[in-house]
């Protein structure tokens, strides 16, 4: 399945820059789910994404090096196919606490991932987003 992550916009190059792929602004409904103390699921969106990481927000600060388990659905117009759901494990590298405390920006690095195709992937997407819009972000 081919899938699309590349841009024309070129990338940053200055010395600051880490990123090795392009990222693509993308605000997608997501499920995060968080461990430590206590097991945690949050509906979220994304702010963009690449092929090696994510940019989320989130209602709760969480430490860098903090592992999180990402379910998202990739839309047809990125897929180049049917949507397809993908769930990610990936490791907190930056967290941006100096937004309003309702709006952690956190950065992680995708460390591990699979494709869960179903025919239900636009049903999630929809009822993913569904719950996104009412819970009122």
């Amino acid at each position: 399945m081919p899938m699309v992550f590349e841009s024309n916009e070129p990338m940053n190059g200055t010395g600051q820059d880490r990123r090795t792929m392009r990222r693509f602004d993308m605000r997608l409904p997501a499920l995060v789910k968080l461990t430590g103390e206590s097991f945690q699921e949050l509906l979220t969106e994304t702010q963009n994404v690449s092929a090696r990481g994510v940019y989320f927000y989130i209602d709760r600060p969480i430490a860098e090096g903090a592992k999180v388990e990402v379910t998202m659905t990739l839309p047809s117009h990125v897929t180049l196919t049917d949507a397809v759901r993908v769930r990610f494990t990936a490791r907190v590298v930056r967290v941006d606490a100096t937004l309003p405390a309702s709006r952690v920006g956190v950065a992680a690095s995708i460390e591990q991932y699979e494709f869960l195709r179903s025919p239900q992937s636009q049903e999630f997407l929809d009822n993913l987003e569904k719950e996104w819009k009412a819970s009122g972000q």
